[in-house]
C-alpha cells in the first residue's frame, strides 16, 4: 500500500530541500519493489499479500509500462541524426568518446563539459562546422550561423544557440549544460531550467531543438516548464527509459534531447568510453 501511494503521489510530496525533486526522479525504480514484495509474499505463503502486491504493480505498469512498449525505431532511421554528451571535465580519454560520437552517424554533435582541443581534431573531418561558448560546443555537418551565448542564470554561460542551415531547412539549436543538483541543494538547477524554459518559450524559431546535460530528470516536477513547451525524444520514440548516469550503470536520465516543430522518428542511448555519462542520440523529419 505504501510503494503504491508512493508511486502514485510523488508529486504531493513536498520540495522540501530538493526531497521531492529526488523522490520524482528516482519514482520509476520504485518498480523494483513490486519482485522484492512479491518474493515476500511467496516465502510467507500469504495468498492475501501475494493478490496485494497487484496494487503496486498496476500502478507502475500505468505510470512507467508505456515506455517498454513503444516499437521504437532502428537506429539510423533516415531525417537528421543528433547526438548530445557531456564528456566529462576529468575525462582521461576525451578523444576516444568523441571518436565513438564520430562513428554514429550523427549530423549535429552537442557536448558539454569540453575541455580539450583534441576533441575537435577527432570531429572537424566529418563535422566542419563549429558554435562554442565555454565549455558547450556544437559540431555540425552543416553550415552554422547566428551563434550567441544564452544566459541561464549560473552568473557564466554555459549554453549556446545557433541555427543549423539543414537540406530541409533551418533548426535552432541549444546546447546546454544546465546548474548541477545536489542533496538537499537543487536551487541553481531549478533556476536555470526555469531560465531556459524562458528563452525557449521566447524564440520564434519553427523549428528547434534542445541537446544537452539539464542535470533534471523528465520526471522531475522541475521539469514541467520544459514538458509544456516540447516534446521528449525519448518519450516519444525510443524505448524504456533511457537513462545515461552514471555510464556504468546508469538510473536517471539527465542527458535530454528536446523539440518543436519537428518530427522524432528515432531516439537511443549511446554508450561511449571514457565519460561518467551515455550519450543520447535522435533522428528527426520535417
Amino acid at each position: 500500500m505504501l510503494l503504491a501511494a508512493v508511486l502514485a503521489g510523488h508529486r504531493a510530496v513536498p520540495n522540501v530541500r530538493g526531497l521531492g525533486s529526488l523522490l520524482d526522479s528516482v519514482t520509476p525504480l520504485l518498480g523494483a519493489g513490486v519482485p522484492l514484495l512479491a518474493l515476500g509474499a511467496l516465502l510467507r505463503r500469504s495468498r492475501l499479500a501475494l493478490i496485494a502486491v497487484l496494487l503496486p504493480a498496476v500502478v507502475w505498469a500505468a505510470l512507467y509500462a508505456g515506455a517498454w512498449l513503444r516499437p521504437g525505431a532502428a537506429a539510423g532511421a533516415g531525417g537528421l541524426r543528433v547526438a548530445s554528451q557531456n564528456l566529462r571535465a576529468a575525462n582521461p580519454d576525451p578523444a576516444a568518446t568523441a571518436r565513438a560520437l564520430a562513428t554514429a552517424g550523427a549530423d549535429l554533435i552537442a557536448l558539454q563539459e569540453v575541455a580539450d582541443d583534441r576533441v575537435a581534431d577527432v570531429l572537424r573531418p566529418d563535422h566542419p562546422h563549429r558554435a562554442s561558448v565555454s565549455t558547450v560546443a556544437l559540431y555540425s555537418r552543416y553550415p552554422i550561423r547566428d551563434r550567441a551565448g544564452v544566459d541561464t542564470g549560473l552568473g557564466w554561460t554555459r549554453a549556446l544557440r545557433a541555427v543549423v542551415e539543414t537540406p530541409s531547412g533551418d533548426l535552432a539549436v541549444y546546447v546546454v549544460h544546465l546548474g548541477s543538483a545536489r542533496a538537499g541543494d537543487t536551487a541553481t538547477r531549478d533556476q536555470t531550467v526555469a531560465a531556459l524554459a524562458a528563452q525557449v518559450r521566447a524564440d520564434p524559431a519553427p523549428r528547434l531543438v534542445v541537446l544537452g546535460d539539464l542535470n533534471t530528470a523528465s520526471t522531475d516536477r522541475v521539469f514541467a516548464p520544459l514538458n509544456r513547451l516540447l516534446g521528449d525524444a525519448q518519450a516519444d520514440a525510443g524505448r524504456g527509459f533511457g537513462f545515461t548516469w552514471p555510464a556504468a550503470v546508469p538510473v536517471t536520465r539527465p542527458d535530454h534531447v528536446l523539440y518543436r516543430g519537428v518530427t522524432a522518428i528515432s531516439a537511443g542511448v549511446l554508450r561511449t568510453p571514457a565519460s561518467d555519462h551515455r550519450a543520447v542520440t535522435a533522428s528527426f523529419r520535417w
